[in-house]
Protein backbone atom coordinates (compact mmCIF):
# COMPACT_ATOMS: atom_id res chain seq x y z
CA UNK A 1 0.00 0.00 0.00
CA UNK A 2 1.02 3.31 -0.66
CA UNK A 3 1.24 6.49 1.48
CA UNK A 4 -2.15 8.06 2.19
CA UNK A 5 -1.34 11.36 2.99
CA UNK A 6 -1.58 14.18 -0.09
CA UNK A 7 0.94 16.83 0.22
CA UNK A 8 -0.68 20.29 0.33
CA UNK A 9 0.89 22.61 -2.12
CA UNK A 10 -0.39 25.76 -0.57
CA UNK A 11 1.69 24.54 2.53
CA UNK A 12 4.68 23.53 0.60
CA UNK A 13 4.95 26.94 -1.34
CA UNK A 14 4.34 28.75 2.01
CA UNK A 15 7.18 27.36 4.16
CA UNK A 16 9.30 27.38 0.53
CA UNK A 17 8.72 31.33 1.05
CA UNK A 18 9.40 31.11 4.57
CA UNK A 19 13.25 29.37 4.09
CA UNK A 20 12.24 25.88 5.33
CA UNK A 21 14.40 24.49 2.93
CA UNK A 22 17.64 24.41 2.45
CA UNK A 23 19.32 27.09 0.47
CA UNK A 24 21.29 24.17 -1.72
CA UNK A 25 19.74 24.39 -5.18
CA UNK A 26 19.63 20.99 -5.82
CA UNK A 27 16.75 20.63 -2.42
CA UNK A 28 15.13 23.67 -4.04
CA UNK A 29 14.62 21.70 -7.44
CA UNK A 30 12.91 19.03 -5.82
CA UNK A 31 11.11 20.70 -3.85
CA UNK A 32 9.50 22.91 -6.76
CA UNK A 33 9.50 18.90 -8.77
CA UNK A 34 7.34 18.16 -6.19
CA UNK A 35 5.04 20.55 -6.06
CA UNK A 36 4.77 20.20 -10.01
CA UNK A 37 4.24 16.66 -9.33
CA UNK A 38 1.33 17.37 -7.04
CA UNK A 39 -0.26 19.73 -9.58
CA UNK A 40 -0.03 17.37 -12.21
CA UNK A 41 -1.51 14.20 -10.76
CA UNK A 42 -4.71 15.87 -8.99
CA UNK A 43 -8.12 15.19 -10.09
CA UNK A 44 -8.60 18.60 -10.97
CA UNK A 45 -5.67 19.11 -13.43
CA UNK A 46 -6.97 18.59 -17.04
CA UNK A 47 -4.10 18.39 -20.57
CA UNK A 48 -5.44 20.55 -22.93
CA UNK A 49 -4.78 19.80 -26.27
CA UNK A 50 -3.71 23.32 -27.27
CA UNK A 51 -2.45 23.45 -30.66
CA UNK A 52 -1.89 20.53 -33.14
CA UNK A 53 0.31 21.06 -36.62
CA UNK A 54 0.74 18.73 -39.91
CA UNK A 55 4.47 18.96 -42.23
CA UNK A 56 5.84 16.98 -45.20
CA UNK A 57 9.05 16.69 -43.64
CA UNK A 58 10.29 14.87 -40.00
CA UNK A 59 9.05 16.55 -36.80
CA UNK A 60 11.40 16.26 -33.71
CA UNK A 61 11.27 17.33 -30.23
CA UNK A 62 13.85 18.12 -27.48
CA UNK A 63 13.79 19.76 -24.18
CA UNK A 64 10.59 22.28 -24.78
CA UNK A 65 11.59 22.51 -28.40
CA UNK A 66 9.84 21.73 -31.82
CA UNK A 67 11.83 21.33 -34.66
CA UNK A 68 10.87 21.24 -38.31
CA UNK A 69 11.86 21.06 -42.04
CA UNK A 70 14.81 19.24 -41.12
CA UNK A 71 15.40 21.30 -37.58
CA UNK A 72 15.40 24.80 -39.94
CA UNK A 73 12.41 25.65 -38.02
CA UNK A 74 12.73 26.13 -34.27
CA UNK A 75 9.15 26.27 -32.19
CA UNK A 76 8.31 27.14 -28.74
CA UNK A 77 6.20 23.99 -27.05
CA UNK A 78 5.56 26.26 -23.81
CA UNK A 79 3.34 29.27 -25.19
CA UNK A 80 -0.31 28.16 -25.94
CA UNK A 81 -0.24 28.55 -29.19
CA UNK A 82 3.16 28.11 -31.75
CA UNK A 83 5.70 30.82 -31.16
CA UNK A 84 8.96 30.44 -33.31
CA UNK A 85 12.36 30.99 -32.06
CA UNK A 86 14.48 30.84 -34.92
CA UNK A 87 14.18 30.17 -38.64
CA UNK A 88 17.49 29.65 -40.30
CA UNK A 89 17.64 30.46 -44.06
CA UNK A 90 16.63 28.15 -46.47
CA UNK A 91 19.18 25.83 -47.91
CA UNK A 92 19.16 22.92 -50.94
CA UNK A 93 18.50 19.32 -50.38
CA UNK A 94 22.10 18.57 -50.29
CA UNK A 95 22.90 20.83 -47.26
CA UNK A 96 19.91 20.07 -45.25
CA UNK A 97 20.66 19.20 -41.43
CA UNK A 98 20.39 15.27 -41.35
CA UNK A 99 20.84 14.51 -37.23
CA UNK A 100 20.81 16.59 -34.63
CA UNK A 101 21.78 17.19 -30.60
CA UNK A 102 21.21 19.05 -28.10
CA UNK A 103 23.89 20.39 -25.95
CA UNK A 104 22.98 21.84 -22.59
CA UNK A 105 26.25 22.66 -20.37
CA UNK A 106 29.25 20.76 -19.62
CA UNK A 107 28.83 19.11 -15.47
CA UNK A 108 31.89 20.92 -13.47
CA UNK A 109 33.40 22.66 -16.42
CA UNK A 110 34.45 26.54 -16.57
CA UNK A 111 33.65 27.79 -19.88
CA UNK A 112 35.53 30.74 -21.67
CA UNK A 113 32.32 32.68 -22.99
CA UNK A 114 29.19 33.41 -20.49
CA UNK A 115 27.52 32.62 -24.44
CA UNK A 116 28.90 28.93 -23.65
CA UNK A 117 26.57 28.25 -20.59
CA UNK A 118 23.47 28.53 -23.51
CA UNK A 119 21.99 25.57 -25.22
CA UNK A 120 23.44 24.58 -28.59
CA UNK A 121 22.03 22.42 -31.03
CA UNK A 122 25.29 20.34 -32.44
CA UNK A 123 24.38 19.28 -36.06
CA UNK A 124 25.92 17.43 -39.13
CA UNK A 125 24.32 18.06 -42.23
CA UNK A 126 24.15 15.97 -45.63
CA UNK A 127 27.31 18.14 -47.29
CA UNK A 128 29.49 16.28 -44.23
CA UNK A 129 29.78 19.86 -42.16
CA UNK A 130 29.58 19.39 -38.05
CA UNK A 131 28.05 22.46 -36.58
CA UNK A 132 27.34 24.34 -33.75
CA UNK A 133 24.04 26.14 -33.48
CA UNK A 134 22.82 28.59 -31.11
CA UNK A 135 19.50 26.65 -30.14
CA UNK A 136 17.92 30.29 -29.31
CA UNK A 137 19.08 32.42 -32.46
CA UNK A 138 19.13 29.79 -35.02
CA UNK A 139 23.55 31.28 -35.52
CA UNK A 140 25.71 28.74 -36.62
CA UNK A 141 28.94 29.47 -33.67
CA UNK A 142 31.24 26.80 -35.39
CA UNK A 143 31.65 24.74 -37.94
CA UNK A 144 33.79 21.49 -39.09
CA UNK A 145 34.01 19.95 -42.24
CA UNK A 146 34.44 16.05 -41.68
CA UNK A 147 35.26 14.27 -45.19
CA UNK A 148 34.91 13.82 -48.82
CA UNK A 149 35.40 9.78 -48.43
CA UNK A 150 32.02 9.39 -47.05
CA UNK A 151 29.09 10.35 -46.04
CA UNK A 152 28.38 11.13 -42.10
CA UNK A 153 24.69 11.11 -41.18
CA UNK A 154 24.39 10.23 -37.65
CA UNK A 155 24.53 11.87 -34.24
CA UNK A 156 25.45 10.21 -30.78
CA UNK A 157 26.41 11.03 -27.50
CA UNK A 158 29.18 9.10 -26.20
CA UNK A 159 29.88 10.50 -23.16
CA UNK A 160 26.59 12.33 -22.81
CA UNK A 161 27.01 16.81 -22.89
CA UNK A 162 31.01 16.15 -23.16
CA UNK A 163 31.75 13.59 -26.06
CA UNK A 164 29.93 12.93 -29.45
CA UNK A 165 30.64 10.48 -32.38
CA UNK A 166 29.36 10.98 -35.83
CA UNK A 167 28.77 8.24 -37.65
CA UNK A 168 28.75 7.62 -41.49
CA UNK A 169 25.92 5.88 -43.60
CA UNK A 170 27.33 2.01 -44.50
CA UNK A 171 29.65 1.53 -47.48
CA UNK A 172 27.74 -0.56 -50.07
CA UNK A 173 29.97 0.12 -52.07
CA UNK A 174 28.76 1.01 -56.54
CA UNK A 175 25.82 -1.05 -58.30
CA UNK A 176 28.87 -2.91 -60.43
CA UNK A 177 31.28 -3.95 -57.69
CA UNK A 178 28.29 -5.62 -56.11
CA UNK A 179 26.82 -6.84 -59.08
CA UNK A 180 30.47 -8.43 -59.31
CA UNK A 181 30.92 -9.83 -56.03
CA UNK A 182 33.13 -7.15 -54.98
CA UNK A 183 32.78 -6.48 -51.05
CA UNK A 184 34.06 -3.07 -50.01
CA UNK A 185 36.15 -3.84 -46.48
CA UNK A 186 35.49 -0.76 -44.69
CA UNK A 187 31.86 -0.83 -43.38
CA UNK A 188 31.57 3.06 -42.06
CA UNK A 189 33.35 5.42 -40.35
CA UNK A 190 32.93 6.92 -36.67
CA UNK A 191 34.02 10.54 -36.24
CA UNK A 192 34.50 11.46 -32.51
CA UNK A 193 35.12 14.99 -31.27
CA UNK A 194 35.07 16.83 -27.90
CA UNK A 195 32.26 19.25 -27.32
CA UNK A 196 32.27 23.17 -26.82
CA UNK A 197 34.75 24.15 -28.13
CA UNK A 198 34.84 21.43 -30.96
CA UNK A 199 37.82 18.88 -30.36
CA UNK A 200 39.06 16.13 -32.45
CA UNK A 201 39.47 12.85 -30.85
CA UNK A 202 39.68 10.84 -34.37
CA UNK A 203 37.87 9.16 -37.16
CA UNK A 204 37.79 5.46 -36.88
CA UNK A 205 37.26 3.23 -39.68
CA UNK A 206 35.53 -0.29 -39.01
CA UNK A 207 36.45 -2.49 -41.57
CA UNK A 208 35.15 -6.16 -42.15
CA UNK A 209 38.82 -7.39 -42.53
CA UNK A 210 39.32 -6.52 -38.86
CA UNK A 211 35.96 -7.65 -36.98
CA UNK A 212 34.39 -10.03 -40.00
CA UNK A 213 31.07 -9.76 -41.48
CA UNK A 214 30.03 -6.69 -39.31
CA UNK A 215 26.51 -5.66 -39.52
CA UNK A 216 26.72 -2.06 -37.79
CA UNK A 217 28.93 -0.41 -34.96
CA UNK A 218 28.56 2.33 -32.78
CA UNK A 219 30.26 3.95 -29.54
CA UNK A 220 29.04 4.48 -25.94
CA UNK A 221 30.60 5.38 -22.79
CA UNK A 222 34.07 5.05 -24.00
CA UNK A 223 33.06 1.60 -25.56
CA UNK A 224 33.28 0.72 -29.10
CA UNK A 225 30.20 -1.74 -29.93
CA UNK A 226 30.41 -4.05 -33.01
CA UNK A 227 27.64 -6.03 -34.22
CA UNK A 228 26.78 -8.98 -36.27
CA UNK A 229 23.74 -10.59 -38.44
CA UNK A 230 23.64 -13.56 -35.87
CA UNK A 231 23.12 -11.30 -32.89
CA UNK A 232 26.45 -11.47 -31.33
CA UNK A 233 27.99 -7.86 -29.99
CA UNK A 234 30.86 -7.58 -28.81
CA UNK A 235 32.70 -4.98 -26.93
CA UNK A 236 36.18 -3.26 -27.51
CA UNK A 237 37.80 -0.22 -25.68
CA UNK A 238 37.87 2.93 -27.57
CA UNK A 239 40.73 4.43 -25.59
CA UNK A 240 42.68 1.11 -25.93
CA UNK A 241 42.42 0.93 -29.54
CA UNK A 242 43.17 4.72 -29.95
CA UNK A 243 46.05 4.56 -28.13
CA UNK A 244 47.33 1.17 -30.13
CA UNK A 245 46.44 2.27 -33.75
CA UNK A 246 46.14 6.21 -33.95
CA UNK A 247 48.36 7.06 -36.96
CA UNK A 248 48.88 10.52 -36.30
CA UNK A 249 47.47 13.15 -33.76
CA UNK A 250 45.00 15.51 -35.70
CA UNK A 251 44.15 18.80 -34.40
CA UNK A 252 41.55 20.87 -36.24
CA UNK A 253 42.43 24.18 -37.64
CA UNK A 254 45.94 23.00 -38.04
CA UNK A 255 48.29 22.10 -41.15
CA UNK A 256 48.36 18.88 -42.21
CA UNK A 257 49.75 16.63 -45.06
CA UNK A 258 48.39 13.18 -45.52
CA UNK A 259 48.64 10.88 -48.50
CA UNK A 260 50.42 13.64 -50.44
CA UNK A 261 47.89 16.41 -49.98
CA UNK A 262 48.26 19.37 -47.58
CA UNK A 263 45.32 21.24 -45.96
CA UNK A 264 44.08 22.97 -42.63
CA UNK A 265 42.34 19.81 -40.72
CA UNK A 266 38.25 20.40 -40.58
CA UNK A 267 38.31 23.14 -43.34
CA UNK A 268 36.60 22.22 -46.73
CA UNK A 269 38.00 20.63 -49.05
CA UNK A 270 40.45 18.37 -46.81
CA UNK A 271 38.41 17.68 -44.46
CA UNK A 272 39.72 15.17 -41.70
CA UNK A 273 41.65 12.35 -42.77
CA UNK A 274 40.81 8.33 -41.04
CA UNK A 275 43.81 8.43 -38.51
CA UNK A 276 42.83 5.67 -36.52
CA UNK A 277 42.90 2.26 -38.75
CA UNK A 278 43.04 -1.15 -37.03
CA UNK A 279 45.49 -3.39 -38.11
CA UNK A 280 45.29 -6.26 -35.60
CA UNK A 281 41.99 -7.02 -33.66
CA UNK A 282 42.17 -5.55 -30.79
CA UNK A 283 41.72 -6.96 -27.44
CA UNK A 284 37.99 -8.26 -26.75
CA UNK A 285 36.67 -7.08 -23.69
CA UNK A 286 33.28 -8.78 -24.03
CA UNK A 287 30.54 -10.70 -25.93
CA UNK A 288 26.88 -11.38 -25.95
CA UNK A 289 24.27 -13.01 -28.33
CA UNK A 290 20.91 -10.89 -28.55
CA UNK A 291 17.67 -10.68 -30.32
CA UNK A 292 18.10 -8.04 -32.90
CA UNK A 293 21.41 -7.09 -31.05
CA UNK A 294 19.05 -5.21 -28.25
CA UNK A 295 21.92 -4.03 -25.48
CA UNK A 296 22.73 -1.69 -22.41
CA UNK A 297 24.87 -2.15 -20.09
CA UNK A 298 24.76 -0.04 -16.86
CA UNK A 299 23.75 0.19 -12.98
CA UNK A 300 26.17 -0.74 -9.78
CA UNK A 301 27.00 -3.22 -9.84
CA UNK A 302 27.65 -3.40 -13.64
CA UNK A 303 24.58 -5.39 -15.37
CA UNK A 304 23.48 -5.81 -18.56
CA UNK A 305 20.56 -5.87 -20.65
CA UNK A 306 19.49 -8.64 -23.14
CA UNK A 307 16.32 -10.17 -25.18
CA UNK A 308 17.26 -13.82 -25.59
CA UNK A 309 18.52 -14.71 -29.25
CA UNK A 310 15.26 -16.35 -30.23
CA UNK A 311 12.30 -14.62 -31.84
CA UNK A 312 9.39 -15.92 -29.57
CA UNK A 313 11.17 -14.00 -26.99
CA UNK A 314 10.95 -11.15 -28.69
CA UNK A 315 9.98 -8.60 -25.77
CA UNK A 316 11.76 -10.26 -23.05
CA UNK A 317 14.32 -8.44 -21.26
CA UNK A 318 16.83 -10.38 -18.85
CA UNK A 319 19.01 -8.44 -16.37
CA UNK A 320 22.44 -10.22 -16.06
CA UNK A 321 25.05 -9.74 -13.76
CA UNK A 322 28.50 -8.56 -15.90
CA UNK A 323 31.02 -10.22 -13.65
CA UNK A 324 29.14 -13.66 -14.00
CA UNK A 325 26.27 -13.51 -16.47
CA UNK A 326 23.99 -14.59 -13.94
CA UNK A 327 20.53 -13.76 -14.66
CA UNK A 328 18.91 -11.12 -11.78
CA UNK A 329 15.36 -12.72 -11.37
CA UNK A 330 14.09 -10.01 -9.00
CA UNK A 331 14.45 -6.86 -12.01
CA UNK A 332 11.92 -8.45 -14.29
CA UNK A 333 10.92 -5.54 -16.70
CA UNK A 334 12.45 -2.75 -17.97
CA UNK A 335 11.50 0.19 -20.03
CA UNK A 336 13.08 0.62 -23.58
CA UNK A 337 15.54 3.32 -22.05
CA UNK A 338 17.02 0.55 -19.98
CA UNK A 339 15.06 1.93 -16.53
CA UNK A 340 14.09 -0.93 -14.18
CA UNK A 341 10.57 -0.72 -13.45
CA UNK A 342 9.03 -1.62 -10.75
CA UNK A 343 5.57 -2.53 -11.01
CA UNK A 344 4.65 -5.27 -13.46
CA UNK A 345 2.62 -5.03 -16.39
CA UNK A 346 0.18 -7.88 -17.73
CA UNK A 347 0.06 -7.25 -21.48
CA UNK A 348 -3.27 -7.91 -23.13
CA UNK A 349 -3.84 -9.56 -26.29
CA UNK A 350 -4.58 -7.80 -29.49
CA UNK A 351 -8.01 -8.07 -28.95
CA UNK A 352 -10.57 -5.05 -30.51
CA UNK A 353 -12.31 -4.86 -27.19
CA UNK A 354 -9.01 -4.53 -24.81
CA UNK A 355 -6.52 -2.28 -24.29
CA UNK A 356 -2.65 -2.80 -25.17
CA UNK A 357 0.03 -1.13 -24.02
CA UNK A 358 2.09 0.46 -27.04
CA UNK A 359 4.52 3.25 -25.17
CA UNK A 360 5.94 2.93 -21.51
CA UNK A 361 8.51 5.39 -20.28
CA UNK A 362 9.82 7.00 -16.79
CA UNK A 363 9.84 11.07 -16.38
CA UNK A 364 12.97 10.84 -14.33
CA UNK A 365 12.25 14.83 -12.74
CA UNK A 366 8.69 13.91 -11.32
CA UNK A 367 9.38 9.71 -11.18
CA UNK A 368 6.24 8.89 -12.57
CA UNK A 369 5.94 6.26 -15.01
CA UNK A 370 3.99 7.08 -18.30
CA UNK A 371 2.11 4.39 -20.25
CA UNK A 372 -0.08 4.52 -23.55
CA UNK A 373 -2.84 2.49 -24.00
CA UNK A 374 -4.61 1.90 -26.94
CA UNK A 375 -8.60 0.64 -27.67
CA UNK A 376 -8.68 -0.56 -31.31
CA UNK A 377 -12.35 -0.36 -32.41
CA UNK A 378 -12.71 -1.08 -35.99
CA UNK A 379 -10.52 1.12 -38.00
CA UNK A 380 -9.91 3.58 -35.72
CA UNK A 381 -8.07 3.56 -32.50
CA UNK A 382 -8.26 5.53 -29.24
CA UNK A 383 -5.54 6.44 -26.92
CA UNK A 384 -5.03 7.31 -23.21
CA UNK A 385 -1.56 8.49 -21.66
CA UNK A 386 -1.64 6.96 -17.80
CA UNK A 387 0.62 8.28 -15.30
CA UNK A 388 1.73 5.57 -12.59
CA UNK A 389 3.51 5.43 -9.37
CA UNK A 390 6.95 4.63 -9.77
CA UNK A 391 7.83 3.12 -6.09
CA UNK A 392 4.13 1.68 -6.12
CA UNK A 393 2.98 1.35 -9.50
CA UNK A 394 -0.49 2.80 -8.81
CA UNK A 395 -2.54 4.71 -11.21
CA UNK A 396 -2.42 8.17 -10.18
CA UNK A 397 -3.92 9.53 -13.67
CA UNK A 398 -5.09 9.34 -16.87
CA UNK A 399 -5.28 11.65 -19.95
CA UNK A 400 -7.15 11.05 -22.97
CA UNK A 401 -5.96 11.99 -26.36
CA UNK A 402 -8.26 13.44 -28.57
CA UNK A 403 -6.89 12.62 -31.96
CA UNK A 404 -7.41 8.64 -33.07
CA UNK A 405 -4.43 6.13 -32.83
CA UNK A 406 -3.83 3.93 -35.89
CA UNK A 407 -1.49 1.14 -34.89
CA UNK A 408 0.16 0.82 -38.53
CA UNK A 409 1.47 4.44 -37.94
CA UNK A 410 4.74 5.14 -36.34
CA UNK A 411 4.18 7.16 -32.84
CA UNK A 412 5.96 9.01 -30.22
CA UNK A 413 4.80 10.60 -27.21
CA UNK A 414 6.71 12.67 -24.55
CA UNK A 415 5.71 13.42 -21.28
CA UNK A 416 7.77 16.19 -20.01
CA UNK A 417 7.06 18.29 -16.70
CA UNK A 418 3.73 19.85 -17.92
CA UNK A 419 3.49 19.24 -21.06
CA UNK A 420 2.33 16.24 -23.15
CA UNK A 421 3.62 15.77 -26.78
CA UNK A 422 2.25 13.46 -29.37
CA UNK A 423 4.56 13.11 -33.05
CA UNK A 424 2.64 10.35 -35.16
CA UNK A 425 3.88 9.57 -39.09
CA UNK A 426 1.50 8.50 -41.51
CA UNK A 427 2.04 6.86 -44.99
CA UNK A 428 3.46 8.90 -47.56
CA UNK A 429 5.91 11.08 -44.52
CA UNK A 430 2.96 12.81 -43.51
CA UNK A 431 4.04 14.13 -40.21
CA UNK A 432 1.19 15.07 -36.96
CA UNK A 433 2.68 16.74 -33.69
CA UNK A 434 -0.39 16.97 -30.94
CA UNK A 435 0.44 19.14 -27.96
CA UNK A 436 -1.72 19.22 -25.05
CA UNK A 437 -0.62 21.47 -21.93
CA UNK A 438 -1.50 20.99 -18.61
CA UNK A 439 -4.66 22.98 -17.13
CA UNK A 440 -5.79 23.75 -13.64
CA UNK A 441 -9.44 24.96 -13.25
CA UNK A 442 -9.00 27.58 -10.35
CA UNK A 443 -12.68 27.12 -8.93
CA UNK A 444 -11.66 23.18 -8.31
CA UNK A 445 -8.59 23.78 -7.26
CA UNK A 446 -9.05 26.57 -4.63
CA UNK A 447 -12.23 24.25 -3.30
CA UNK A 448 -9.49 20.97 -3.04
CA UNK A 449 -6.71 23.28 -1.82
CA UNK A 450 -8.75 24.80 1.37
CA UNK A 451 -10.27 21.21 2.16
CA UNK A 452 -6.27 19.84 2.45
CA UNK A 453 -5.00 22.70 4.19
CA UNK A 454 -8.17 22.03 6.25
CA UNK A 455 -6.53 18.75 7.32
CA UNK A 456 -3.20 19.74 7.54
Amino acid sequence: MGPTRKPNVCRRLSRRALGFFSRDAGVVQRTNLGILRVLVCQESTKFKNVWTTHSKSPIAYERGRIYFDNYRCCVSSVASEPRKLYEMPKCSKSEKIEDALLWECQVGETLHNPSDYKSSLIAVTAHNWLLRISATTGKVLEKVYLASYCKFRYLSWDTPQEVIAVKSAQNKGSASARQAGIQQPVLLYLAVFHVLPFSLVGILEINKKIFGNVTDATLSHGILIVMYSSGLVRLYSFQAITEQFMQQKLDLGCACRWGGTTGTVGEAPFGIPCNIKITDAPPLLFEVSSLENAFQIGGHPWHYIITPNKKKQKGVFHICALKDNSLNENLPTVTASGRVVKKSFNLLDDDPEQETFKIVDYEDELDLLSVVAVTQIDAEGKAHLDFHCNEYGTLLKSIPLVESWDVTYSHEVYFDRDLVLHIEQKPSRIFSCYVYQMVCDPGEEEETTNRSYEKE
